[in-house]
């Protein structure tokens, strides 16, 4: 029985070259979105064969600058993140990108970070059945959520919203909130765009719609 050798970033799940070369050969302006349990970094990069370079980059701490007083990890955080990171490429002159996850799931939390980017102004081939619903962007289902058990069970409300009331955050005032940074970070007034005609996403394989976010 002959042995054969694979290299140690697919055997560890780390590297899917056949994505890779596709990247490689695509020329594009790629981004980038890894969401830990506390917090979101995205980037965008020019990919090169020696290494790719990075253009610029957001960490969701920076939205505490900004007066954001939320969760740094839940989908209205990564929906700000996105803006953030799209205004940046902006400045840059980027204009377009593509989006490249590798070998890691497509999440309701990366298609709400993606949705900050296409609404920062970049344009991003994706199709807009990947993004979390309006309500879960601006954080309404938090919201309801927490209007309902305040009636219901204070003592749980106040448990489970701690952090957000010793920041000075209602978590009923989320929608509020959540407009009131994406005017800081782009100039004008809260909005989601309506859907456009879906354009081919050459990464389209990757895109898996999750649930539970």
């Amino acid at each position: 029985m002959n042995y054969i050798r694979t290299l140690k970033r697919i055997r560890r799940h780390k590297t899917n070259y056949r994505k890779r070369e596709l990247l490689l050969i695509s020329k594009q302006n790629f981004i980038t979105i890894k969401v830990s349990n506390q917090n979101v970094s995205a980037q965008i990069l020019k990919p090169q064969i020696k290494g790719d370079i990075v253009i610029t980059s957001v960490h969701s701490r920076e939205l505490i600058g900004y007066g954001w007083r939320g969760s740094l990890n839940n989908i209205p955080a990564c929906f700000a993140i996105g803006m953030l990171l799209g205004n940046k490429a902006k400045e840059k002159g980027i204009k377009n990108a593509i989006l490249y996850i590798g070998n890691d799931p497509f999440t309701s939390r990366i298609g709400a970070c993606l949705k900050g980017i296409v609404h920062a102004g970049i344009n991003v081939p994706v199709s807009d059945k990947s993004f979390p619903d309006e309500s879960r962007l601006n954080g309404k289902h938090i919201a309801d959520y927490a209007q309902k058990i305040k009636t219901e069970a204070i003592e749980k409300y106040n448990r489970l919203f701690s952090s957000l009331l010793r920041g000075g955050l209602r978590p009923e005032d989320y929608q509020s909130h959540v407009k009131e940074i994406s005017t800081k970070i782009l100039g004008k007034s809260y909005f989601v765009s309506k859907p456009t005609k879906e354009s081919k996403n050459i990464l389209s394989k990757d895109v898996r719609n999750s649930e539970g976010e």
